[in-house]
């Protein structure tokens, strides 16, 4: 068994393995979104689903619109085809947190 030595990034100063970071089965993203009514919980998720479909567009999401929702906040699941498709997406969806 070899000792491999790890490199500080100089990006942001973190050591570690893509491994840690991305893991296999890990392919669910939850956003949470704070609202006062439907219409406005809606058209928010709207936008995260929107900045999913960039990443991939076979996404899968349990929000039932025609459902009663559960407000403050409203929990919405999104599934991705692998682990990274969600990294991807949790880092750009960073821009629409308020």
């Amino acid at each position: 068994m070899s000792q491999e030595e790890f490199q500080v990034c100089e990006a942001c100063g973190v050591t570690a393995e893509m491994g840690y970071v991305i893991s296999e089965g890990d392919d669910v993203a939850e956003v949470e979104i704070f609202a006062e009514d439907k219409t406005t919980a809606i058209a928010e998720f709207n936008a995260y689903l929107s900045l999913a479909k960039q990443v991939n567009d076979a996404v899968i999401h349990d929000l039932d619109e025609s459902a009663e929702l559960a407000l403050n906040p409203l929990k919405v699941r999104l599934k991705f085809e692998c682990s990274a498709e969600k990294l991807i997406f949790e880092l750009r969806s960073r821009s629409l947190a308020k």
